[in-house]
């Protein structure tokens, strides 16, 4: 199995397993390869350095007393998270170490997909009824319920004119379809 760090145009970052490199290679050509932000398929590789197992040769880490956990620097320890961020979950010394080097770009497009896919779970597509639907919620013809869609900048510009909160959200393509 290769994993690689891939990243798109728009400088998105992002990894990528494939059998090999035939399989990487093959999947680029057929447009298969694409950034899960933005869904640009111009990818390249970037450097990226071997995982090497070096954590045999440490000796085990001996479990904190009661006292010595409440005086520990913050960020040390155990992260708890609830099941929805486990994604985002910090877990160990040795995850602390993995995510300390992590950028700042890529929290955000974690966070950012994240976002999308709570939004895509908990949202009706009403696609380009979108306006409309609005309306009739706002105006008490239609049940208030959660909708998605899409609208020109004219209907945006007048759902906002008419008072009606909405918020414009970009959906990578990928992201809208089923997610594999």
């Amino acid at each position: 199995m290769k994993v690689l760090d891939l990243q798109c145009s728009q400088g998105h970052s992002f990894e990528g397993w494939f059998g090999s490199q035939d399989d990487y290679d093959a999947q680029r050509r057929r447009g298969l390869v694409t950034c899960p932000v933005c869904n640009d398929s111009e990818i390249v590789k970037m450097l990226s350095a071997p995982r090497l197992n070096l954590g045999h040769g440490l000796a085990p880490e001996t479990p904190r007393s009661p006292t010595q956990a409440s005086t520990a620097p913050a960020g040390t320890g155990l992260a708890k998270a609830a099941p929805q961020d486990v994604e985002t979950a910090v877990a160990g010394p040795h995850a602390l170490a993995a995510s300390a080097g992590s950028s700042t770009l890529q929290q955000m497009q974690v966070a950012m997909l994240h976002l999308v896919r709570q939004v895509m779970a908990n949202t009706e597509d009403v696609g380009p009824q979108f306006a409309e639907e609005a309306r009739k919620m706002h105006y008490g013809e239609s049940e208030e319920r959660n909708i998605r869609g899409q609208a020109t900048r004219e209907e945006t510009e007048a759902l906002l004119d008419e008072g009606i909160e909405i918020m414009s959200m970009h959906v990578p393509e990928n992201l809208k379809g089923p997610l594999q």
